[in-house]
């Protein structure tokens, strides 16, 4: 009978029992440390729902509209398993394996989603990755790999927000199941395992081509005086939203007269709201621990999108620590890496970059990972995800886990111009800094072009200039070529600041 229930749990359409959980409860999931812990589902209006965690029970009664919800009490990280058991009358679900630790959301497109089995490591992390207490909760979203096709009828089928996300269950992470995983979010959630013995929870909700409105709220978007405009009518025709991603919509469900739609147009996983609705409503009465982003590419091919980048972001943060009520909520990104322009559209990426390094600013407890020295030149998926998952994971333990880490490469604070000399200070030197290749300082320009003289001071950077610019850049090509690291070997990001 258990068996039977908790397929029930993962497919609501097979309304046999009256009890049902919420599909993020499994067995082998984590539930967050040192806050009340929400459990919630369905049952008969008027039964009595028990919760028991271990040795705690919690009651409550089933309302008219046949919701339940109740709270445990916050608990202390702890690897010894537990039992989760939610009974009402005869019916009672048991999930097992269950480990109180921290939940990190990782949200983004393809370099988020990039699984293990790609990954530049792989051959040799497999042997590593059986990790017990670290779980991962992937649920493939519908349409996954279909790029430039029309959706079959069984993929028009899912894209509601009940059935976009594939909620399969959460995993104990071995080398089995990490294999389809984000690597960024394996490398992350390792990196912190092994540093506080907090177990991790990963819940990836990563979709492949996604620009950064469909992790966005409609409501949210439609508030904002600049971006209301972008749930102005049909999606795939509102010139708001990014040309590229309209296109892949287009292609996807553009001439299907049976795709789920409303006002802003037909579903899709690029539509704006729609991964929202799909894969971060539901979690929120969840508590988390902080959220994890790699996403832009499809947002750095029109100056006015890369321009808004910042603003956006803002929003999207914002708006996921007001629902989670928790306005401390950490938001820790990656920087779009590097690429060369002869086989891809990144003429726009330093641009970008410099937007996403202004959010740090913008946005109050948040952390960007740098990445434009692993970029790969004509491949907008470098598969080196390891230093990726490894630089947010510094980010985390430096902010959230209060150690005692450098958190960053270089980040410039300013540039003076002091009797025929440029000088740049930057925060994060650590013990100072260096050039990765050991040769003369590349990557400095006055004009984000000409290469400019740059060498090493008592206190930054200095460059000898016989008149003052008006900004100071750093790494600023597709393909960055600047060359300067901390001692923590950690670049310096690519920048444009105004000279004082």
């Amino acid at each position: 009978m258990k068996t039977l229930l908790v397929a029930i749990i993962f497919f609501p359409s097979l309304s046999i029992a009256q009890l049902k959980v919420a599909e993020i409860f499994s067995s082998n999931m984590v539930l967050q440390r040192e806050v009340p812990v929400a459990v919630w589902g369905k049952a008969a209006p008027g039964k009595v729902v028990e919760v028991k965690l271990g040795s705690t029970l919690r009651k409550t009664v089933a309302a008219k509209d046949s919701v339940w919800k109740v709270h445990l009490p916050k608990r202390p990280a702890t690897r010894q398993p537990q039992s989760l058991i939610i009974s009402s009358g005869d019916t009672a679900v048991q999930f097992q394996n269950i480990l109180i630790g921290d939940i990190w959301i990782c949200t983004g497109q393809s370099n988020m989603e990039w699984p293990m089995m790609k990954e530049q490591h792989w051959q040799t992390e497999i042997y590593n990755s059986n990790q017990p207490d670290i779980r991962l909760l992937n649920p493939p979203p519908a349409g996954r790999n279909v790029f430039g096709v029309a959706y079959t009828d069984s993929l028009v089928s899912r894209l509601t927000t009940e059935k976009f996300y594939d909620w399969n269950g959460w995993k104990n992470c071995d080398s089995s199941s990490v294999k389809s995983m984000s690597a960024v979010a394996y490398y992350f959630a390792k990196k912190i395992f092994l540093e506080t013995g907090v177990p991790i929870g990963i819940i990836n909700l990563s979709i492949g081509g996604a620009p950064l409105e469909t992790f966005i709220s409609t409501e949210a978007l439609s508030n904002h005086p600049s971006f209301r405009k972008k749930v102005n009518g049909n999606w795939l025709a509102n010139d708001a939203l990014p040309v590229w991603v309209r296109e892949r919509g287009k292609q996807n469900v553009g001439e299907s007269i049976n795709v789920p739609a409303d006002e802003h147009g037909p579903n899709h996983a690029y539509k704006p709201g729609f991964a929202f609705g799909a894969g971060i409503k539901p979690l929120l009465q969840m508590p988390v621990k902080g959220i994890l982003c790699y996403q832009g590419e499809s947002n750095a091919q029109e100056m006015e999108k890369v321009n808004e980048y910042a603003a956006l972001s803002k929003l999207m943060i914002e708006d996921y620590r007001k629902n989670w009520r928790q306005p401390q909520l950490p938001f820790y990104f990656v920087q779009l890496s590097s690429i060369d322009t002869a086989k891809y559209r990144g003429q726009l990426w330093p641009q970008f970059r410099n937007e996403q390094r202004k959010m740090l600013q913008l946005i109050p407890n948040s952390g960007m990972a740098v990445c434009s020295d692993i970029g790969a030149k004509d491949d907008v998926h470098p598969a080196n995800k390891k230093e990726v998952g490894e630089r947010l994971a510094r980010w985390a333990l430096n902010k959230t886990y209060k150690q005692k880490i450098v958190p960053s490469g270089p980040l410039p604070l300013k540039a003076t111009y002091i009797n025929g000399n440029v000088i740049v200070s930057f925060e994060y030197m650590a013990k100072g800094m260096k050039t990765s290749d050991g040769k003369a300082i590349k990557g400095f320009s006055v004009d984000g072009k000409t290469e400019a003289e740059a060498n090493f001071g008592d206190s930054g950077i200095i460059i000898p200039l016989s008149f003052k610019p008006q900004f100071i850049y750093y790494g600023w090509k597709p393909f960055s070529d600047g060359n300067l690291i901390n001692s923590e070997n950690l670049p310096v990001s690519t920048f444009k600041i105004k000279v004082q």
